[in-house]
């Protein structure tokens, strides 16, 4: 290879990198559609803040809300709290269940934050980083809607809205278990 050739292959080498980066900036991660609706979801068993143990498989037969969340993160974190109270509220009587799924987090800053906001729906924190690597987890907040059969039908990324929560578990509150 000459050495002219090679001056120009190198910087040539770098344009399909750049575009793929420019792509990347360019694509809001919400559009990005979560390879795991549709697939069964990751088996885990926790302890909530509380100390109390917590096993997605227990809830098998009901709706659940999983709810990625952490102390730190300001302001979505803090703006989902409440919705995700008041829905758990309001649908725990027809058979869904809310989750969250504290990560990064220290214990004392998890155990303050649910006291801050009144969470009367089991939180445990996931220390090893283990649970939101099975469902891919890359920011904080993400919900999943699992349907009774414990399968991902929905992805939620960034604060959950009273709307979002509800067209989402109505959804699957209307499906049969068959």
């Amino acid at each position: 290879m000459t050495p002219r050739l090679l001056r120009w292959l190198i910087p040539l080498s770098a344009v399909p990198v750049l575009a793929l980066l420019a792509y990347g900036f360019r694509v809001n991660p919400r559009d990005i559609p979560s390879p795991l609706v549709g697939r069964p979801a990751s088996a885990f068993a926790l302890q909530t803040l509380e100390g109390a143990p917590l096993a997605l498989e227990a809830q098998r037969g009901k709706v659940v809300v999983l709810n990625f969340w952490a102390s730190w993160c300001y302001p979505a974190c803090y703006e989902e709290a409440p919705v995700l109270e008041r829905n758990w509220r309001a649908y725990r009587d027809r058979g869904v269940v809310v989750i969250g799924v504290d990560i990064q987090d220290k214990l004392e800053a998890a155990q303050k934050f649910t006291r801050d906001f009144g969470l009367s729906f089991p939180n445990a924190r996931d220390t090893t980083g283990k649970v939101s690597v099975d469902y891919g987890v890359y920011g904080v907040p993400e919900t999943f809607f699992i349907d009774r059969r414990g399968r991902i039908r929905a992805k939620h990324v960034g604060a959950v809205t009273d709307e979002a929560f509800r067209l989402n578990v109505e959804k699957l509150l209307s499906e049969t278990t068959g």
